[in-house]
């Protein structure tokens, strides 16, 4: 591997990273990155794309309705990331709704409801299908209980955004949506934290939004990751960094992990608009 590649210059970048990361990145020219992406990482809310698949899967198939109405009550309380746990219970949301809060804002208990409504086996056996044979969605989200939530593969999760990309996840209009929801999650800190925020925000500046981001990413004491879509007037390109066995487990947007993950991503950026499209 020669000393200035893409790849090596990537590891060069977390080289005093306390723990260990994984990239896996798609030009759809022909360059693939992939360092250490078959390893197996704890997913956290990262998992929960595959969730979204199952959903998408029933309704495009008939067998659920997106607007049936589900009620949130005490039984479904759980900490962590989301809106519904500061509701009272009682209240009562679509399916479609939850579906869109578990990806916009990784809402747990929204998680699931989900989970329940679709059936964990069912879950599973889709993610299979599809292709995942790395991934597995183990059990609700539950603190207390449970210690891991989902296991995947960066690989793995490059591929659900390269099959998004190109309209094969479920079905072509079914992928459209999809991205929509992916395009309006609030937490991909790790992938756009360097990137130049002024082409990320029209609203603000007035101009045209010439950078755009479709992702989901994931946090538990164990695993800080991120990945999905960066559309650019280039393209578009899918990027995936998951870390695991850093030494500080707190919740902060200064994390180790969010930094080097972020100069990575930064680094993969800056290659592909230098080179109109490509990494190499």
């Amino acid at each position: 591997m020669e000393k200035l590649s893409l790849e090596a210059r990537l590891r060069a970048e977390v080289v005093s990273f306390s723990g260990h990361a994984s990239f896996y990145a798609n030009d759809f020219k022909g360059n693939v990155i992939a360092v250490n992406a078959h390893e197996q990482f704890e997913a956290a809310s990262a998992i929960k794309v595959f969730i979204l698949a199952e959903f998408f899967r029933q309704v495009h198939e008939g067998r659920l309705d997106r607007l049936r109405l589900l009620t949130y009550d005490k039984e479904n309380f759980v900490t962590g990331s989301g809106l519904l746990r500061h509701l009272e219970p009682g209240t009562a949301l679509s399916a479609e709704n939850l579906a869109r809060m578990m990806i916009i804002i990784s809402d747990n208990i929204a998680t699931n409801m989900l989970i329940d409504l679709l059936g964990l086996e069912n879950i599973n056996r889709t993610i299979e299908s599809l292709g995942f044979t790395s991934t597995t969605l183990h059990n609700k989200i539950d603190f207390d209980r449970y210690e891991r939530l989902g296991t995947t593969t960066p690989r793995d999760y490059g591929v659900y955004f390269e099959k998004l990309r190109e309209g094969l996840l479920i079905a072509p209009e079914i992928s459209r949506e999809m991205l929509d929801v992916f395009k309006k999650q609030q937490y991909n800190r790790m992938l756009t934290k360097d990137f130049p925020q002024y082409y990320l925000d029209s609203e603000d500046t007035g101009d045209e939004e010439l950078i755009a981001v479709a992702s989901k990413s994931g946090s538990m004491d164990a695993a800080r990751n991120d990945g999905g879509i960066v559309f650019t007037p280039y393209g578009s390109y899918v990027i995936v960094i998951f870390t695991k066995h850093f030494k500080d487990p707190l919740y902060y947007n200064d994390h180790e992990s969010y930094i080097y993950g972020a100069r990575a991503s930064r680094l993969i950026f800056n290659q592909y608009l230098a080179l109109k499209g490509k990494f190499e």
